[in-house]
């Protein structure tokens, strides 16, 4: 007798179905699990046989032999306890009851109880990718399943409880998802931050356009303060910009407790003595890093030129292709990468060089080598490139009200509508993600504006990839103006944050 439960399992951030496939034959007492299970997936014999006993579950006698199909793919994790049990079960209390358009994921406990794991929400659209109707997993992941339209998602706290449902005897309710939610408010308000109003439409823009922005100025001048206000302006997301952030969080185990969907864009900011495979990604089972871990969202570099070169180097691919390969011995994955990069840094290693007095006493030499840690590919790759000076004692102390997040928050979102509409054929939401003939296609300028490009191109020595930038950002510019061309002024004040630290970086 041979039964098959369906189950998925999780590789990267892909998930795929699985089929646990149960032989009932003669022979001594005993389970043999095939089809390149990892070692907690061999451990589950003995979760599943204690549970079992405890609960005094009648398991079949005999020889049992589990394969676990796709019989040539790797699988990991605990998930596999629950399928497992089910297609044991399907031969004494299960039996008769048709399963055939259910999946099961879930580890179990030795007392019996359900409990989950990362990765759910990936199980689940596999689930339903296999054509699977209902699914049936620990009660801690509906909430988190009950995302994907179109599948009956049914969590249980305990095999009982589940046992119970499939035979009637207390039916459970399928969970239900509701997508309306209140966004987390941000720690810092940008009326709290005094002074530094081109810094303040630099953040602005970028939010608006997803652009890159590099901030450059003294210790103290604001510049973490400004980076720690943009999740307060950044636009809302898109059902699947959430649904894409959310799996990403959910394979690493960041999913925050309670939360079924990330409905406000990440914001990471990892630490400059973190490693390479950190940042990028890896590990012995592929694991997206900090880079994949800001998609859809920012990610904050401060003190820039304290990152390893080969670090700040890796950023060169996702910036550009907007996802990140990562290649080892066992394995190849790509993991998404589109995110907004936000970096901070002094202009010297005591932080005052430039600033107009004589506390810096680094050498040119020194000044010269700090700079250089940040590559020019790298920097090219930067839309905007802001100075952020130190604040006066009058700015410091000024009564004068500032605008807070709210308002500059409603004239980013309805920048990135326009952007929406605009790029709706194409699939692209924001204008830093246009490919460079997206960009010729999509940013039209009027006569003067192509005018003060074509002669900025020669004076500023602009590369194609520079031109391509200015060009986007002056999209967003005029988004954020409400206009359906690009005129010169959208274009000067493009070219100004480009060439805005020329002091510093030529």
């Amino acid at each position: 007798m041979i039964v098959k439960i369906a189950s998925s399992s999780l590789w990267g951030l892909e998930g795929f179905a699985v089929s646990v496939e149960a032989y009932f034959g003669r022979g001594l007492p005993g389970l043999n699990l095939i089809g390149l299970p990892d070692t907690a997936i061999k451990e589950s014999v003995s979760r599943i046989y204690a549970a079992a006993h405890h609960a005094r579950l009648p398991l079949p006698g005999g020889s049992v032999t589990v394969n676990l199909a796709p019989a040539d793919r790797k699988k990991q994790g605990s998930g596999f306890d629950l399928p497992i049990l089910i297609a044991l079960l399907s031969k004494t209390v299960l039996a008769g009851i048709d399963l055939s358009d259910a999946c099961f994921f879930g580890e179990i406990g030795l007392d019996g109880a359900l409990r989950g794991g990362p990765g759910a929400l990936c199980r689940a659209l596999a689930a339903k990718e296999a054509g699977v109707k209902r699914l049936f997993c620990p009660k801690e992941c509906e909430m988190e399943c009950s995302v994907v339209e179109g599948l009956s998602v049914f969590g249980a706290e305990s095999i009982t409880a589940l046992l119970d449902h499939l035979t009637g005897k207390a039916p459970l309710e399928a969970a239900s998802f509701s997508p309306d939610g209140v966004s987390l408010a941000c720690a810092v308000d940008f009326a709290d931050i005094r002074g530094q109003e081109v810094a303040k439409r630099a953040m602005e823009i970028a939010a608006a356009g997803m652009h890159n922005i590099l901030l450059v100025g003294p210790p103290g001048s604001g510049k973490s303060l400004l980076s720690k206000a943009l999740p307060g302006i950044l636009p809302d997301m898109t059902f699947e910009e959430m649904l894409q952030t959310t799996a990403i969080h959910s394979v690493s185990g960041l999913l925050p407790p309670g939360v079924p969907l990330i409905r406000q864009r990440p914001f990471r900011a990892p630490h400059h003595t973190m490693s390479f495979a950190g940042l990028a990604g890896g590990g012995a089972t592929p694991q997206p890093g900090e880079i994949s871990l800001a998609h859809n969202g920012v990610l904050f570099l401060d003190e820039l030129p304290e990152f390893e070169k080969r670090s700040l180097e890796i950023l060169r691919q996702p910036l550009e292709d907007r996802c990140i390969t990562i290649t080892r011995a066992a394995w190849k994955m790509t993991f998404p990468s589109d995110f907004m990069l936000v970096c901070a840094m002094n202009p010297c290693p005591c932080g005052y060089y430039g600033d107009g007095t004589d506390r810096c006493h680094c050498s040119e030499m020194a000044v010269e080598r700090y700079l250089g840690k940040i590559s020019g590919p790298l920097l090219d790759r930067i839309d905007m490139r802001v100075e952020v000076p130190a604040l006066s004692f009058g700015e410091l102390h000024s009564s004068a009200a500032a605008e807070g997040s709210a308002a500059v928050r409603e004239r980013v979102n309805r920048a990135r509508k326009m952007a929406l509409e605009r790029g709706r054929d194409y699939g692209v939401t924001a204008n830093g993600s246009l490919s460079g003939a997206l960009t010729r296609k999509l940013c039209i300028t009027d006569a003067a504006g192509e005018a003060l490009l074509r002669e900025s191109f020669s004076a500023l020595k602009l590369s194609a990839r520079g031109y391509d930038r200015i060009l986007r950002l002056s999209r967003t510019i005029a988004d954020l103006d409400g206009s359906e061309f690009i005129s010169e002024g959208h274009v000067l004040e493009a070219l100004q944050y480009r060439i805005a630290t020329g002091k510093y970086f030529s």
